[in-house]
């Protein structure tokens, strides 16, 4: 007898500030395991998902994918139910876009070919941008942090932007944008995109370019750390609250 199971994407966005990140923790709470406690409730069965890759504690995200698979056939033909119910059940600062059956094999992490991020800092005080965006004080040169995340993207190895003791097969990551734009208001926001990210990478780049952008250090400093292969020779990892998770993209989005 033919299984009934489907396998579905599910994709959403959230802010992360009251979470430990997405991926489930044995003693905080965790996007996923809210995401899984939701869709449990309304197909009546246990579900766990698998996330397109994991946010740090207090990252939002603007667009992530996570894929599960329907085994009862509660799903096909009644998708946006589903993503009306999940947005029901689910907290406020969670949301649900949409919901669409993949490929049996279908992988949320593995086959993404490419992920964005945006970091984002405002100047001055601003209670409508708390918790959304970092706030500095003085403006940083954004021409010197410009050319040194150009520099950047003439490496692939990216050892000395990832958080330690991570269990990865390779450090490297091919970079396609990694840039700095101001925004109307006054806003900086830093875009990054690649094939893969390491675990804590943007904030640590971030930290890093920032310490050349305050005139701290000097052009070769982004060569020296990425040479280097070593964390501590990079920047500080810098708040949280700035990042997003901007857009997860399949080899089917380019079709």
């Amino acid at each position: 007898m033919k299984s009934a199971t489907k396998r579905y994407f599910v994709e959403l966005a959230f802010h992360g500030g009251a979470y430990h990140g997405w991926q489930i923790q044995e003693n905080a709470i965790s996007v996923q395991e809210v995401l899984n406690k939701a869709l449990g409730t309304l197909l009546r069965v246990p579900v766990n998902t698998v996330g397109c890759g994991r946010t740090d504690t207090g990252v939002h995200a603007k667009q992530l994918f996570a894929h599960f698979d329907d085994a009862v056939g509660a799903i096909e033909g009644n998708e946006e139910r589903i993503v009306t119910g999940l947005n029901a059940l689910l907290p406020t600062d969670i949301a649900v876009k949409q919901l669409f059956v993949v490929a049996p094999n279908a992988h949320a992490r593995f086959d993404a070919i490419k992920r964005s991020y945006e970091y984002h800092i405002h100047f001055g005080k601003n209670p409508f941008l708390h918790g959304f965006s970092w706030q500095l004080r003085d403006r940083p040169d954004v021409e010197a942090m410009n050319e040194a995340a150009r520099h950047m993207m003439k490496y692939k190895d990216f050892s000395c932007f990832s958080k330690s003791h991570t269990q990865v097969f390779t450090n490297n990551c091919q970079l396609t944008k990694a840039e700095w734009q101001w925004l109307d208001g006054g806003r900086l926001v830093f875009y990054i995109s690649a094939d893969r990210f390491l675990r804590n990478m943007v904030r640590a780049i971030v930290g890093t370019l920032m310490e050349i952008g305050n005139g701290k250090r000097d052009l070769n400093y982004i060569h020296e750390v990425i040479n280097s292969k070593n964390r501590s020779m990079a920047g500080v990892s810098v708040p949280a609250c700035g990042l997003y998770l901007t857009e997860v993209l399949y080899p089917w989005d380019e079709k």
